[in-house]
C-alpha cells in the first residue's frame, strides 16, 4: 500500500465516506450520526440508521489522528491482528506452543480475508470476522456449563452485529447450531439456556441499532439489497447465471473457496484423530464448517430461501469467513501431530500457497491513490458522494438527482452540477429550479438541522437539498408543517403561503431509537447482575 496506494475494491468509496461523513457530524456536535448528509451529491441518506456502527465509528476515530490516505490500511492492519489474537484464543482450548502461532497467522491471512482485504474492501466485515472465532470459543464455553461466561459471548455476538449485518445473520446460525451440537454431545438441554441467554443478551446490547434498523426498513428501499443481480441463487459458488462482472468475480472467489475447501477437509480428517483431546470444541467447530461449504453450494437453495434473514447475506461466498475457522485450527492441529521437521511442512505448503494468492490478488486487484482524497474533496467542496440504492426512501430515485458526475444512467435532462441547498417547484413543468421571485436566506445548515428564513409575494414551494424521510420535522413560522415528496426524487416540498417565514427543519428521534436504546441499557443492568453472581462450573 505505501508503493501503490489503497486497494480498491467494491465497498471501498463507501466506507471510506462513512468515516469522513462520520467525523465531520463529531467536529459539528453530533455524537451519533444517523443522516449522511453528503450522500447522494447532498441530498442525503439514513444511512447511519441501518449500517452497523462500530467500523464507521473505528474509521472515524482514527481520521481524528492519522491521514485520512493512511487510515484504509491502519484499520486493515488493526482488523487481520484482533483476528489473529481472537483465533489463538479459541484454538488456546486445543493447541498449544507453536501451533497456536500457526492457527493465528492461518486465520489472519486466510483466503477469504486476502479477498476482503483487496477485491471487496469490505471494512465492516472485515471487523465482523475479527470476532467470529470468540463466538465460537464462547459457544463452547457456555455448552459447557461456564455460565459467567454468557456475559462475555452476549458482548461478543453484540459486537458482531454491531459490526456488519451478514456477518450478524451468519453468526446467529453459526452460534445457534453450535449450541445444538453442544447440546448432543452433552445428552443435556443445558447448553440451550445459556446459549439462549448469551443470543438474548446480545441482541439486548445491540438493540439500539437492531430495533430502529429492523422498524425503519419500511421507510427506505431497501429490498434494493437483494436485487436481480445480488440474490444469493446468482451467487453460488461457480455460477454461471448472472452478469458478465458477477461471474468474472464469482469465478475468481470460488477458486480460492476450492482450494480452502479442499484444503479445510483434508486438515479435519488428519485433526480427528486428535478430536477426543477437546471433543466439544473439535465438533462445533467441524459442524460449523461443514455448514458453511453446504451452503456455499447450490443444493442448499431452499435453504437460502426460507431461512429467516438468510437472504440479506446476498452472497453464498460469505460463508467462507466462517469457515476459515475450521480452515485455521484443523491445519494447526494436523501439523501438531507431527514431530521435527514434518510439523512445519503442511504449514510451509499453506504459507506459499496463501503468498501465492495474495500475489495474484495483488496483481489483478484495482489499486488507486486518488480515491481517498476524491472522496475528501466531495465533502469539503458540498458536492457530496453517491448515495446507496438500499437507503434511498421510498419513491425516489437517485439517478433522477442532480450532482452525479459520471454515472451513464443519469438522464440527459438532469445537470451533473450540484443542486442549490435551496430551490423551489415549478408550477408549469413540475421540475425543481433555482428561487425566483422570492428572497431566501440560510440561517442554518448541519446534517440534522436546516433554518431557512423566506420572503415571498406569491405562495411557493419550496424545495432543500433535502429527501424526505418520516424522522424529519418540519416547522413553519414555529408551528408543525406538512412537506411531500417531489414525485420523481422524494426531494422534500415544503408548500408556504405569501409573506416572511422561517422554516425550521429538525432530525428528530423517533420512538424506535427511544425504545432500542432502553433496551439497551436495561440490557447492560442484568448483564452485570448475571456477572456478578457467582456460579458453579460444570465443566468435565
Amino acid at each position: 500500500m505505501p508503493f501503490l496506494g489503497n486497494a480498491s475494491g467494491h465497498d471501498f468509496q463507501f466506507h471510506v465516506a462513512s468515516w469522513m461523513e462520520a467525523a465531520r457530524q463529531w467536529h459539528a456536535g453530533i455524537l451519533y450520526p444517523r443522516w449522511a448528509e453528503w450522500a447522494n451529491w447532498g441530498f442525503g441518506e439514513p444511512r447511519f440508521i441501518f449500517y452497523p456502527p462500530a467500523s464507521w465509528m473505528m474509521g472515524a476515530a482514527m481520521g481524528f489522528v492519522l491521514p485520512w490516505r493512511v487510515v484504509p490500511g491502519a484499520f486493515i492492519w488493526l482488523a487481520v491482528i484482533a483476528a489473529g489474537l481472537s483465533m489463538r484464543k479459541l484454538a488456546g482450548d486445543w493447541l498449544a506452543g507453536p501451533s497456536l502461532t500457526v492457527a493465528a497467522v492461518l486465520y489472519a491471512a486466510n483466503p477469504y480475508q486476502l479477498v476482503m482485504i483487496y477485491y471487496r474492501s469490505d471494512f465492516a466485515e472485515l471487523l465482523a470476522g475479527a470476532l467470529f472465532p470468540l463466538v465460537l470459543w464462547g459457544a463452547v464455553r457456555v455448552s459447557r456449563g461456564e455460565w459467567r461466561k454468557v456475559p462475555l459471548l452476549a458482548l461478543i455476538f453484540a459486537g458482531v452485529w454491531l459490526s456488519n449485518a451478514p456477518a450478524a445473520v451468519m453468526a446467529t446460525y453459526s452460534l445457534a447450531l453450535a449450541i445444538a451440537v453442544g447440546c448432543v454431545l452433552r445428552r443435556s438441554l443445558q447448553p440451550l439456556f445459556s446459549g439462549a441467554a448469551a443470543m438474548a443478551g446480545g441482541f439486548g446490547l445491540a438493540a439500539f441499532y437492531i430495533l430502529p434498523a429492523a422498524w425503519e426498513q419500511r421507510w427506505v428501499q431497501i429490498g434494493q439489497a437483494v436485487g436481480d443481480n445480488l440474490r444469493p441463487a446468482q451467487n453460488f459458488l461457480f455460477t454461471r447465471n448472472n452478469l458478465p462482472e458477477f461471474i468474472a468475480f464469482n469465478r475468481r472467489v470460488s477458486w480460492v473457496a476450492l482450494g480452502a475447501i479442499l484444503v479445510t477437509v483434508a486438515a479435519a480428517a488428519f485433526a480427528a484423530r486428535r478430536s477426543r483431546e477437546k471433543r466439544d470444541l473439535w465438533w462445533i467447530v467441524a459442524a460449523v464448517g461443514a455448514a458453511a461449504i453446504f451452503l456455499m453450494l447450490p443444493l442448499s437453495a431452499p435453504l437460502w430461501r426460507f431461512l429467516p434473514q438468510l437472504r440479506f447475506m446476498q452472497f453464498p461466498w460469505r460463508w467462507l469467513e466462517a469457515m476459515g475457522v475450521a480452515y485455521a485450527l484443523f491445519i494447526a492441529a494436523a501439523a501438531g501431530r507431527s514431530r521435527g521437521l514434518r510439523s512445519w511442512l503442511v504449514p510451509a505448503l499453506v504459507f506459499a500457497a496463501t503468498v501465492a494468492t495474495a500475489t495474484t490478488l495483488i496483481r489483478t486487484g484495482w489499486w488507486d491513490a486518488g480515491d481517498v482524497p476524491e472522496i475528501a474533496e466531495a465533502i469539503r467542496s458540498g458536492h457530496g458522494y453517491e448515495g446507496t440504492d438500499e437507503y434511498m426512501p421510498l419513491g425516489g430515485d437517485r439517478y433522477q438527482l442532480p450532482g452525479n458526475p459520471d454515472d451513464d444512467s443519469r438522464p440527459d435532462n438532469v445537470s451533473a452540477d450540484p443542486a442549490p441547498e435551496v430551490a423551489m417547484l415549478d408550477s408549469g413543468s413540475g421540475g425543481v429550479v433555482p428561487v425566483r421571485g422570492a428572497r431566501v436566506r440560510i440561517d442554518a445548515w448541519s446534517a440534522e438541522r436546516k433554518i431557512i428564513s423566506v420572503e415571498s409575494a406569491a405562495p411557493v414551494q419550496l424545495a432543500p437539498r433535502l429527501l424526505v424521510y418520516p424522522a424529519w420535522q418540519v416547522e413553519v413560522d414555529g408551528r408543525p408543517a406538512r412537506y411531500e415528496p417531489q414525485p420523481a426524487t422524494a426531494q422534500m416540498l415544503i408548500p408556504l403561503q405569501a409573506g416572511i417565514h422561517r422554516i425550521d427543519i429538525r432530525f428528530t428521534r423517533t420512538w424506535d431509537r427511544t425504545f432500542g436504546g432502553a433496551i439497551s441499557l436495561a440490557t447492560v443492568a442484568a448483564l452485570l447482575l448475571i456477572s456478578l453472581r457467582r456460579y458453579p462450573n460444570i465443566e468435565t
